[in-house]
C-alpha cells in the first residue's frame, strides 16, 4: 500500500470470532469482543482514515500445525463434534474441563483467533504497516499440546513465529495480563531470539501458578524470559512502578526489531478472577508506554493483542478501545463520555448500566524506581527479585539502573 502513513494500523475484526463461545455461564463470554468492537465504532475508530479493519479469512492449517501438536489439533476437532472426547483424552488435552469446555465447531472458532495473529504479523512483515491490533486474540495460556486457562490455540506464539520465519532475530513479547503468560514463554523458552516479559500477580496466589523471578529461560537461552511476579492487591501506582523498574531498561538493552504485547485487562479491580486493583487508566498508560518503547527501540513496529478480562461491560470494551486508539495515534481523552448509543446497546445486552466515561479517575502518578528502592515494601522486594535475576545478563545494575 504505497503512501500509507506511519500511524496506519491494521486491525483484526470479524463478527465470526464470537463463535469462540464456551457457553453463557463461562467468564470468557464472546459479548466482550462484540462490545469492544461496537465501542470502537462509536468512537469513530473503525471509520478513521488510518485504521484498516480486516476480516480473518481462510485458516492456514499448516501454520497452526507448526506450533500445535497434530494429535492435539485432532482432539480439538473431535471436541467440537456431537460425540466429543472421552474422559481420558479430555484430561490429556485440557478440553472438556471447567476452564475449557468443548463446544460446537471448536477447532474452527479457535483457529480464527490464531489466524488473526498470523495475519496481523504479516501485515507488519509486509512493510505496509508498523502497527497491528488483534484484540480478539491473546490466548497466552495455550500450550503446544494442551489447552489451558480458556485458551486453545496460541495466537501470540503464532504471530511471533511469523516474525521469526521472516528473519526477525530479536522479538520482545510483553504480557500485561494479571495471569502469567506461561504458554508463550513455553513456546520460546529455549529461543534466544525471543525475550518474553510477563508482569502479573504472583503464581503463589493465582493461576497458572508459574512465572517467578528465577524463571529466566532455558539452558539454550538464558535471560530470554523475565517475570515480574507482584503481590496480590497491587494497585495502579505499584503496578506502574513495577513496570517502570523493569521493562524499559531490558527492552532498551535487548534492542528488539518488533514488540508483541498482550493486554489482558483482568488485573482491573472490578474483574472477578484476580486480586489486582488496577484501573483502565493504568492500562491506558501502560499501552502508551509500550507504543513509545516500540517507537524508541523497534522502529515503531508493534503488534498488540487482547487477552483475559471478564468484567465484560465495565472494563474490557474501554481497555481495548483505548488500546486501538493508542495504536492508531488517536488517543481518547480519559474524560470522554461513553457514547449513548453504545451504553444503550450494552444495557440491552447485559441488563446493567454502562460506565459513564473512559476513566476510573486515576491520574497516572506513581513513584519512579529512579527515586530509590524501599526494602521494607513488599512490591519493591518482588521487583528487586526480578532485577537481580535478569539485569546482570544485560549489563545492567539491579540497584541503580
Amino acid at each position: 500500500m504505497v503512501g500509507m502513513a506511519e500511524n496506519d494500523v491494521y486491525v483484526v475484526w470479524d463478527d465470526a470470532v464470537t463463535g469462540y463461545n464456551f457457553g453463557p455461564s463461562h467468564p470468557m463470554h464472546p459479548l466482550r469482543l462484540d462490545l469492544t468492537a461496537k465501542l470502537a465504532m462509536d468512537f469513530g475508530l473503525f471509520d478513521a482514515e488510518n485504521v484498516h479493519v480486516n476480516p480473518i479469512g481462510e485458516i492456514d492449517e499448516a501454520k497452526l500445525a507448526r506450533l500445535h501438536d497434530p494429535d492435539f489439533i485432532a482432539a480439538v476437532r473431535q471436541a467440537g463434534t456431537a460425540e466429543g472426547l472421552d474422559e481420558q483424552d479430555a484430561t490429556k488435552y485440557g478440553i472438556g474441563t471447567e476452564d475449557v469446555p468443548g463446544f460446537e465447531n471448536m477447532h474452527a472458532a479457535s483457529a480464527m483467533l490464531f489466524q488473526g495473529g498470523v495475519n496481523a504479523a504479516n501485515a507488519i512483515i509486509s512493510g505496509d504497516y508498523l502497527r497491528a491490533v488483534n484484540f480478539c486474540g491473546g490466548m497466552h495460556h495455550a500450550m503446544p499440546g494442551k489447552a489451558s486457562g480458556f485458551c486453545v490455540y496460541n495466537d501470540a506464539a503464532g504471530a511471533i513465529t511469523e516474525f521469526l520465519d521472516a528473519g526477525y532475530e530479536r522479538i520482545v513479547y510483553l504480557d500485561t495480563d494479571a495471569h502469567h503468560g506461561d504458554g508463550v514463554e513455553t513456546f520460546f523458552w529455549d529461543d534466544p531470539r525471543v525475550l518474553t516479559i510477563s508482569i502479573h500477580e504472583s503464581g503463589k496466589f493465582l493461576f497458572p501458578g508459574t512465572g517467578f523471578p528465577a524463571d529466566i529461560g532455558g539452558l539454550k537461552a538464558a535471560a530470554s524470559a523475565m517475570n515480574i511476579a507482584l503481590p496480590p492487591r497491587a494497585g495502579d501506582a505499584e503496578w506502574l512502578r513495577a513496570f517502570d523498574a523493569t521493562v524499559p531498561q531490558v527492552v532498551a538493552a535487548f534492542e528488539p526489531q518488533v514488540i508483541v504485547s498482550q493486554h489482558g485487562c483482568d488485573g482491573h479491580r472490578a474483574d472477578p478472577l484476580t486480586h489486582m486493583r488496577l484501573s483502565v487508566d493504568a492500562m491506558r498508560i501502560a499501552a502508551e508506554r509500550i507504543r513509545d518503547l516500540a517507537v524508541d527501540h523497534a522502529d515503531g513496529r508493534w503488534l498488540s493483542v487482547g487477552g483475559g478480562g471478564y468484567a465484560i461491560i465495565d472494563v474490557v470494551p474501554r481497555a481495548w478501545t483505548n488500546l486501538l486508539a493508542i495504536a492508531a495515534g488517536r488517543d481518547i481523552d480519559p474524560a470522554a463520555r461513553i457514547p449513548g448509543r453504545w451504553a444503550a446497546y450494552a444495557q440491552t445486552k447485559t441488563g446493567r448500566e454502562a460506565p459513564l466515561s473512559m476513566t476510573d479517575g486515576f491520574d497516572g502518578s506513581f513513584e519512579p524506581w529512579s527515586k530509590g528502592f524501599d526494602p521494607e515494601a513488599e512490591l519493591d522486594r518482588a521487583v528487586m527479585g526480578t532485577r537481580k535475576n535478569i539485569f546482570p545478563f544485560f549489563a545492567l545494575d539491579p540497584y541503580f539502573d
